[in-house]
């Protein structure tokens, strides 16, 4: 396959399984699945979408992302990707050739009523759990504003609707750098997503989370990220490993509600924009042989570690 012939689509559906196969803490993983949701789940609805995306350019917004999610429900019964087809298909719009940064603000500001209906349609259909009545421009209503302002509503609650409103600032500005930095310092694409993921938990707040847990639940998972960057050491040491261990035990509690999933549709959305821009290369190696699930882990899974500091 040369480079002129692979298309948007099939980087969106490589950045879908490059998320899905990362051993991310607290999301579901090889060897860390969850009963309604497998890894098998995320493959099939990221190759579901990849047509979709590849003629993203050619139609509105709202059409893609609805679109995305029919197929996606094709193919499987539960919500894998709404997250990430609200955070690439804007992205995808943009063509090759116009600048990243100028054609997704050119795109969210040609927005309409009918985008916004099209994706209140898509989220009903995807049904995410924890997502709430809004005061204004409810999603089971009827919108009455463009797309980019109704998400401008609830930009302060949600990461995913402040990409609208600020033109993907978090994305493009902290998720691409740190994968970035992390693939050519580490020349493994599995390990620059962990740590990319780390660094984001520590830096905002996770928003189904925030959504399903509240706001202690949130703050609490931001300062264990914290507490491993800063205290627990690099991830080649055993400490390092036993932190995040821990780290990932305390996620999968809770019937696994802390599940970090807003933060993995930001890493699949920036993965997409760094194989897009050609910051990554889709030839680059993906698996971390000495991942911290490979050299064991029975001790923090089972409570015996206290790596962190528990505040």
């Amino acid at each position: 396959m040369t480079k002129t012939s692979i298309t948007l689509g099939y980087l969106a559906q490589v950045a879908c399984t490059w998320e899905a196969l990362a051993r991310k803490a607290g999301n579901v993983c090889p060897g860390r699945e969850y009963p309604d949701l497998t890894v098998n789940d995320f493959l099939v609805s990221a190759a579901a979408i990849a047509p979709i995306m590849t003629r993203a350019a050619g139609q509105p917004v709202g059409v893609t992302i609805l679109q995305s999610i029919e197929a996606t429900r094709r193919v499987v019964t539960t919500n894998t990707n709404l997250g990430m087809v609200l955070l690439i298909a804007p992205l995808a719009t943009v063509p090759r050739g116009e600048s990243i940064v100028a054609g997704v603000n050119r795109v969210l500001d040609s927005t309409t009523v009918d985008d916004a209906r099209a994706v209140y349609e898509a989220i009903r259909l995807a049904n995410p759990s924890g997502l709430g009545k809004a005061r204004e421009q409810d999603v089971n209503g009827e919108p009455t504003l463009p797309l980019r302002a109704v998400m401008a509503l609830a930009k302060e609650r949600d990461l995913i609707a402040a990409q609208y409103d600020d033109g993907f600032q978090f994305v493009l500005n902290h998720v691409v750098p740190h994968l970035v930095r992390f693939v050519h310092l580490r020349g493994v694409v599995e390990r620059a997503i962990v740590e990319t993921q780390l660094n984001l938990l520590a830096t905002a707040r996770d928003s189904h989370i925030l959504r399903k847990l509240g706001s202690e639940s949130a703050n609490e998972v931001k300062r264990w990220a914290i507490n491993l960057l800063e205290y627990a050491g690099d991830l080649d040491t055993s400490v390092g490993r036993a932190g995040f261990l821990e780290v990932d035990a305390r996620l999968r509690d809770e019937n696994h509600a802390r599940n970090p999933g807003t933060t993995a549709d930001m890493i699949a959305a920036g993965l997409f924009v760094a194989l897009r821009e050609g910051l990554i290369s889709l030839e680059t190696p993906f698996v971390w042989e000495s991942h911290p699930f490979a050299v064991g882990s029975s001790g923090a899974e089972q409570g015996t570690s206290h790596t962190l500091n528990p505040s």
